[in-house]
């Protein structure tokens, strides 16, 4: 298992920063979340019940060479679309197979445990879980 560069500098990012920058740094992160595309509703995509805000997401790996990814949560849920943004920004465009690696508990390294509650932070490892779920099926 291995975390692709793109993610990797995500977590360099955070490892950069003291507990309270990574806050500010989420909250950078949910500011970047693209809109979803027009065509994309977000009631044709799964909800991610484990997250504590709404967050909906859609997996297409049609060219398993280039997954794209689209995530949906309210503007007023900055952590949880932080998190989101992460994922999209670290893995959308990569193949399957880079997906597929990266390591469960990648989360891990971007250190917020500090500034985070446990149940956020399970809320990002449901989102990976689901994404590789569509993945291998």
């Amino acid at each position: 298992m291995s975390i692709p560069a793109p993610l990797a500098e995500i977590v360099d990012d955070f490892a950069a920063v003291e507990a309270q920058d990574k806050l500010q740094l989420l909250l950078e992160f949910s500011r970047e979340l693209p809109p979803l595309p027009p065509e994309l509703e977000e009631a044709a995509m799964e909800p991610v019940p484990e997250c504590q805000s709404p967050l909906f997401l859609s997996v297409d790996a049609a060219d398993p060479s280039s997954v794209t990814l689209h995530f949906s949560a309210p503007a007023e849920a900055p952590t949880t679309r932080g998190f989101a943004s992460i994922l999209h920004q670290g893995l959308d465009g990569l193949s399957a197979k880079e997906i597929l690696d990266v390591p469960d508990d990648f989360y891990s390294a971007l250190g917020l445990a500090a500034v985070v509650s446990p149940l956020r932070l399970r809320g990002m490892s449901a989102m990976l879980s689901r994404i590789k779920r569509h993945l291998r099926s």
